[in-house]
Formats: structure tokens, C-alpha cells, sequence
């Protein structure tokens, strides 16, 4: 096989514009490129972006080319989305899906000498308007109408955290194939593990009969031929491993054709030998939904991810690395890729392989139910099919789930008798999709990969995809149900993929795509990068339950991701106490799309939000956490008759043991004053086993000055510090703080802070540099905290603390 690449400069035409630019690329990317469109992220301009996908556009380039005796393919690996492909003037085919890849015979519509590519999008604007006229479709509402008829990554029409910039184009490579020889079709690698030792197989099909050589190496560079088509044993396998359970090494498998000893094609697959599979059996309270690898049944931790940009030619290996890096350095073992984006690229997978980070995927089809005909299940059943080929063999692939939030809508919509009979027959093509399509393509292409209808879902067929007993959930009664963030703690879900709470980004990222005038939360600026309807209003009323009023903008940014933090750790931390019963917490989102209020741990410019520090506490393999009983979990209010609606002050310390090694070492607290002395104290020795959690005695502090008087608490193995914290029996409102006089001194890669008194969310952080710490926004009593920054240069420190809320 030869392959003639086809990507670099192309022309665009359309719009009223003609320029050139870079494929793979995009409408927006080739003019943001010419200097020809506003960037779309700033102030309002997104608008501007949206009304020009109301056009049609055009990519072209000529290529010289010198005929053959072979067949000539045209590939097509990503095309986005309604597309019509001419060569020479003559028309190739059309597409109408950006999740698949293309590939048309061109043969004998190629010319010797000079050729002419044309590749016309149609406007998806135009498309889903007209679709959507025709018969309206439930879907998400914080989205164009129409969106459920196009196969194309929703979120570009627009979700509740990101901008409708439904962009256009070549969105990954196109290249000829001279189809000269055999060419490796499909390659499939099946492992067996039986006690200690494993076999694999490696399933290979080709176009024509040919010679086909299996070649493996080891992880540390050893190379040995396997025969195909046949069960061979690997030598003193190395494991697999999820992120904090072990390592990660990975085999290379090459196959390579060959006819008459000349190579002809070749294709490449890394191998990571493990068991993975989804566990679900019955059990005490309902049956469990947990991942068990290589035999052992571990918590996954981690968060909710979806496309890092709109513009995807900016999607880039090194870009997905870093983002990803940074989940393993925060000690994620999993991370669940959202459905309504688009099926991530191989890089992902390749990435997710090396971290030891396991991959929850869902199907692309997000809170949308799709067109009834035959047209629209065939597509979707071709691009599954495809996409499960092309990433099926990768380590991290843990649990496949149809679509996102589906199932769920169809709970509740089933309820309303006017819906349930408009919608019947799409109902059951849901049911026809993701029940029965769907399962097996699965059991025909990776039956070893666990499936699931939707997420959540419980046993499928619309029963009560929301029972916390049974399947995955998404739990947002906290956030979208306005509960106090406490309410996590009356929940025992068997697996949490998806629960959150939003903040605003940091002020530098703000001051990117505002301008001073906009800079206050309800600024129509503010709201047009808040996508969740009315909710900077609702971080506002959040944070009159837990914080005093902030006095300026920056002060309400910070005091924002705070209460963010706070949330999910309440949650999280609940959840590893449950471990056994629940065994998975993942947090809505990871990372953002664009500049805006949302989520997001991650913000679109990289820049850590409190949430991603106080995440590799709360995800550590080792953690300690405190169950506190105060005022807060009592009284709705300082008002309530005191003498009846009486509070107590207890707390209950559990550490949790996420490793394969039994963890001993001593727990340590104290009840402490705003000025960091000491009332009582106390500690324990104890063994925690691997994979388990070991809680003490509930201690009673008799009602202490809630006011006053806080605990700060710690685990201690091998002669230092693992995790620590603190709690207050109040709303932090409520807790009379004194000055800790922060002062700090930066020596090297070493930045120490120095406290006076008890700070509660110290951040260190700088209006002029950008840097990554070992830790940050944490609680300290009076004494010093050193931290090292392990990426960035700092320069201007700036440092604040809850008591600077005011």
C-alpha cells in the first residue's frame, strides 16, 4: 500500500471569503488563521462566529498525479459533517457523518498531471433548522433545535458549559491509498490468563492472501516473532495496572504484510496485559456496579471530560498529554469521556494506556433522542462499530455505555401521557438502538469490554435508571435541585459518573474575554459565558449559605471555587467512606471548552481551579477524612428556637485505603481556637488493609463554641504526614477568624507560607505568573507549610485565606 498525503494548505471559499490555511482544519480555523474572524471566545463574539456557519463553505486543492495500474482509494478520516466530495468535476459521494471515517474508490476519475479536490460543507445551521421544523425532537435545551438530526459532536451546537460555534471541515486526514498489494483489514489481539501466565492471539484479516509476520516487544525492549491466528504465551507477563495500583507496561505488537518477502503494509497495536471487566452482582443492598482488574475490585476516582476545544484542529497530542498528565499526577485511576463530543482520537487512548488512567466511554448521543428511520440506525451503528474496532485493543478501555442521560429523559417524559404517545415510536427506536443494536456490535467486536444502555442507568428498558442500588448514577440534587452540599451525605450510590458544582474561572482567565466594564457577574459579558441558564445567581446563593459576601470581583472568584471544592469533596470523600457499597465517584467535568463559568476543575487556559488541588487530596490513595455533625447538618439557620432545635458537635475520622499494601500508621487531632491553640487533642494507632477503610470511634466535643473552636485532624505512616485536614461545626460565615498575617518566602522550586493563626483554603497564587504546586488552597494552623512548584517560574506572590472573604 502507498499512501499519497493530501493534507497542508487548502483553499476556502465561501461566506463571501477566499483564503487559504491548514488541513486538517476548519471554516473557523482557516479564518482565524487569515486574520479574516474575531476570536470567538472573547466578549460577545461567538455570535458573530455562529451567524457564519448559516453558509455553505467550500475546501479545495489541486494535486499532481502520475497514473498507475493500481486502484486508487480517496481516505477520508474525519470529514465535519455534511459534506459533498468532487474530483475533476465530478461528483464522489456524499457524507453526513463527522464520526466516521470515508473511502471511495477514485480510479478512474483521477487524471494524469494536475487534479482538482473539492470537499463542500453544507451549512449544519441550515440543516438542523429545517430538520427541526419538520418534527421537533427531545433534546437538551441549551442547544441549537435540530441538533439530534445531524451526527455531530452536539456539543458544538451549543451545551450548558460551552458556546454554539458549530463549526466545518477536514477535521482530521485525507491521503489517496494505492491499492497495489494485500492490505491488512482488520487486527484483533485476544489475551487469556490463566493463574500467572498469559496467552494471546492475534486475529488478522487481510484483502488478499498474503505472508503475515507477528512480531512482540516486551516492555523492556525484548523482541520475539508469535505465530498468527494462533494462541501464543507470553514469557513472565508484566501486568497492567490502573493508576496507583501498579505500573503500566505496555507490548508492542507489529503485524506485517509481506508478498514475496517485500513488505506491503503494516499496522501497530500496544498491548497492556490485564483483566478488566465490570463487575455486577447481587448483594445486600441491590447489586454492585464496580471495575475489577487482574482479579482486584478497586474505587474509581476521577472526572467527567469532554472536547478541550471547539476549534478541534487545536487539539493536539501534546495539549491531550498535558491535561491527562495531570489527572494521573492528581491520582485519578479513571476518567469517564462524556457523549455528547466526539470519539476521542487514538492519541487519547495511547495517553490514558501509559497513565494508567481506565476509560469509561459513552457513545456519542447526549440527552437527545434520534430520528426514527433506518437511515439515522445505520449510521450510528457503522460509527460504533468503527470507532469499538479502532480502540478495542487498548488497556485503559473499561465500560461502554450507549449514550448519555437518555434513558434517564425517557424515564421521565414516559410519565407525561401527551409525550409518551407522541413519542412512542421514537421510545422504542431508543430501545431498538441501545438494547439491541447496539449489544451486539458489542458482543460481535469486543464482548470482554463491559456494556451499559446509557448512563445512568440501572437494568435498562427504561426501569428507574436513577435506583442508587443498582448501575451507575448522576446525582444533582446538589447544584440543579439546590441542596445544600450536605445532601451527598444521605446517599449510597452504587457508582457516581456524574455530580457537580460550578465555579468561575480564575480573574486572569476572566480578563482574556472581558473588558473592565464587564467584569461583574451579571455583566451581559459574565452571563453570555455562563451557559447554565440563571446559575451565576445560584453560586451567589450557595454562597450566602457558607461565605461572607466578597468585596470586590476577585475575592467573589475565589470564594467561588472554594465553594466548589468544598462541594465535591463532601461528596467524594462520603463515597470513599462507603467504599464496598459505592465504588466510583466521578465529577463533573474535568476541563472546559472555552473560557467560561462552569464545572470545570481545569479551566480552558489550563490554569488548576481550587477543585483540581483539593481533587489529589481527596483522590489519594491514603486519605483521611472527617465525618463532622455540627450546626450546619442541624439547624437551616441561626434562628431556629435554640432550646428545641438543639446541635450536637461530633465528628467521626475514617482513613481510606486505596493501595494493595495494608497502610499502619497513627491518627492524630485536636480541637482548636481561631488562633491555633489547643483545647484537646488526641490520637490513635492504626492498620489499615489494602483496598479497605477503617473509621474510629464518633468523638463528642459537648456542644464546643462552634464560633470558636474548629478540628484539625491528620494521618500519620512511616514518620510523616499522609493526608490531613480540618472541619468546622459551622458555615465558615459563621467561624470567627482572626488574621493569620500570611506571609510567605519562595526558595528555589520551594515556596513556604508562614501563618500566625488558623487559615482555612490558603492560595497561593500570582496576578503576573502561571505555575502548577504540589498542593495548594489548604487549611493550616498557626506554623509553616512548604509546597514545591513543579511547573511554571512564580513571580508576584499573592496569598489569601477564607478569612479574606469579607
Amino acid at each position: 500500500m502507498k499512501r499519497i498525503d493530501l493534507n497542508g494548505t487548502w483553499r476556502l471559499t465561501g461566506g463571501g471569503f477566499d483564503c487559504r490555511g491548514t488541513i486538517p482544519g476548519s471554516v473557523y480555523s482557516f479564518l482565524l488563521d487569515a486574520g479574516l474572524m474575531e476570536d470567538p471566545f472573547y466578549r460577545n463574539n461567538e455570535l458573530a462566529a455562529l451567524k457564519l456557519m448559516e453558509q455553505d463553505y467550500t475546501f479545495s486543492r489541486t494535486f499532481d498525479f502520475t497514473p498507475t495500474k493500481d486502484k486508487v482509494l480517496l481516505h477520508c478520516d474525519g470529514l465535519d459533517t455534511l459534506c459533498t466530495i468532487t474530483l475533476n468535476g465530478q461528483p464522489i459521494a456524499s457524507t453526513k457523518n463527522m464520526h466516521r471515517s470515508y473511502e471511495f474508490d477514485v480510479t478512474a476519475v483521477l487524471q494524469e498531471g494536475q487534479n482538482e479536490l473539492s470537499l463542500h460543507f453544507a451549512s449544519p445551521t441550515v440543516y438542523a433548522k429545517q430538520k427541526d421544523l419538520e418534527k421537533h425532537l427531545l433534546g437538551s435545551a441549551d442547544t441549537y433545535r435540530g441538533y439530534q438530526y445531524v451526527r455531530k459532536a452536539h456539543c458544538m451546537y451549543g451545551w450548558d458549559w460551552g458556546p454554539m460555534l458549530p463549526d466545518a471541515g477536514i477535521w482530521k486526514d485525507i491521503y489517496l491509498l494505492l491499492e497495489n498489494s494485500a492490505r491488512i483489514t482488520d487486527c484483533r489481539i485476544l489475551q487469556r490468563h490463566e493463574s500467572s501466565r498469559v496467552f494471546v492471539t492475534p486475529l488478522v484479516s487481510t484483502s488478499r492472501p498474503c505472508q503475515l509476520e507477528v512480531q512482540v516487544t516486551a516492555p523492556g525492549g525484548e523482541r520475539f516473532l508469535i505465530p498468527c491466528n494462533e494462541e501464543s504465551e507470553i514469557e513472565s507477563p508484566q501486568l497492567w495496572w490502573p493508576n496507583g495500583l501498579g505500573q503500566q507496561p505496555l507490548y508492542t505488537i507489529t503485524v506485517t504484510a509481506l508478498e514475496d518477502s517485500d513488505t506491503v503494509d503494516q499496522t501497530t497495536k500496544r498491548l497492556g496485559l490485564r483483566t478488566l471487566r465490570l463487575v455486577r452482582e447481587r448483594d445486600r443492598w441491590g447489586e454492585s456496579f464496580c471495575h475489577e482488574v487482574n482479579g482486584v475490585r478497586f474505587f474509581a476516582m476521577g472526572a467527567d471530560y469532554i472536547p478541550e476545544d471547539n476549534i478541534l484542529s487545536r487539539i493536539t497530542p501534546e495539549r491531550t498529554r498535558w491535561l491527562l498528565t495531570q489527572c494521573k499526577n492528581c491520582n485519578f485511576n479513571a476518567i469517564r469521556a462524556w457523549g455528547g463530543g466526539f470519539y476521542p482520537h487514538d492519541f487519547f487512548f495511547d495517553i490514558c494506556d501509559e497513565l494508567g488512567i481506565v476509560v469509561f466511554l459513552d457513545m456519542m448521543n447526549a440527552c437527545c433522542f434520534l430520528p426514527d428511520c433506518q437511515d439515522m440506525r445505520d449510521e450510528f451503528a457503522a460509527e460504533v462499530r468503527e470507532n469499538l474496532l479502532r480502540i478495542r485493543h487498548h488497556a485503559c478501555m473499561g465500560l461502554i455505555s450507549g449514550n448519555n442521560e437518555v434513558e434517564e429523559s425517557a424515564f421521565y417524559n414516559i410519565q407525561d401521557k401527551y409525550i409518551a404517545q407522541d413519542y412512542k415510536g421514537i421510545f422504542e427506536n431508543y430501545l431498538t438502538i441501545f438494547e439491541d443494536i447496539l449489544p451486539s456490535i458489542v458482543r460481535d467486536v469486543c464482548p470482554e469490554i463491559g456494556y451499559v444502555p446509557s448512563s445512568p442507568s440501572t437494568c435498562g428498558h427504561f426501569i428507574e435508571p436513577q435506583n442508587e442500588n443498582y448501575g451507575d448514577s448522576h446525582f444533582w440534587q446538589v447544584w440543579h435541585g439546590n441542596k445544600p452540599y450536605n445532601e451527598y451525605r444521605k446517599h449510597y450510590f452504587r457508582y457516581l459518573s456524574e455530580f457537580g458544582f460550578q465555579s468561575f474561572p480564575c480573574e486572569k482567565t476572566v480578563e482574556t474575554f472581558t473588558l473592565p466594564e464587564d467584569r461583574n457577574i451579571f455583566s451581559r459579558i459574565m452571563e453570555r459565558h455562563q451557559r447554565n441558564g440563571t446559575a451565576n445567581g445560584r453560586i451567589l446563593s450557595y454562597l450566602s449559605q457558607t461565605f461572607l459576601y466578597p468585596g470586590d470581583f476577585g475575592t467573589l472568584l475565589y470564594a467561588s471555587q472554594l465553594l466548589q471544592a468544598t462541594a465535591i469533596r463532601y461528596g467524594v470523600e462520603h463515597l470513599r467512606r462507603s467504599r464496598g457499597r459505592c465504588m466510583g465517584a466521578l465529577y463533573w467535568q474535568l476541563n472546559d471548552i472555552w473560557p467560561v463559568a462552569s464545572w470545570s476543575s481545569i479551566d480552558s487556559l489550563g490554569r488548576y481551579k481550587a477543585l483540581q488541588y483539593v481533587a489529589k487530596r481527596f483522590f489519594a490513595p491514603v486519605m483521611i477524612s472527617c465525618e463532622e455533625v455540627g450546626e450546619t447538618t442541624t439547624r437551616s439557620n441561626v434562628n431556629m428556637q435554640p432550646d428545641y432545635f438543639l446541635y450536637e458537635t461530633t465528628a467521626a475520622l475514617s482513613v481510606c485505603n486505596e493501595s494493595l499494601k495494608e497502610v499502619a500508621g497513627t491518627v492524630h487531632w485536636s480541637l482548636r481556637t481561631a488562633d491555633s491553640s489547643m483545647l484537646q487533642s488526641g490520637s490513635a494507632r492504626i492498620t489499615v488493609p489494602a483496598l479497605s477503610v477503617v473509621t474510629l470511634d464518633r468523638m463528642d466535643f459537648e456542644q464546643t463554641n462552634v464560633e470558636k473552636n474548629h478540628l484539625s485532624y491528620s494521618f500519620e505512616a512511616d514518620g510523616g504526614p499522609v493526608s490531613w485536614g480540618s472541619a468546622l461545626f459551622t458555615a465558615p460565615k459563621h467561624y470567627l477568624f482572626e488574621d493569620p498575617e500570611l506571609t510567605c518566602e519562595v526558595n528555589g522550586d520551594e515556596i513556604t507560607v508562614h501563618a500566625k493563626k488558623y487559615a482555612q483554603f490558603v492560595e497561593i497564587d500570582s496576578p503576573d505568573s502561571d505555575f502548577i504546586l504540589s498542593d495548594n488552597y489548604f487549611d493550616m494552623e498557626a506554623g509553616s507549610r512548604t509546597v514545591k512548584v513543579l511547573e511554571g517560574t512564580p513571580g508576584t506572590i499573592r496569598l489569601r485565606s477564607v478569612y479574606d472573604i469579607r
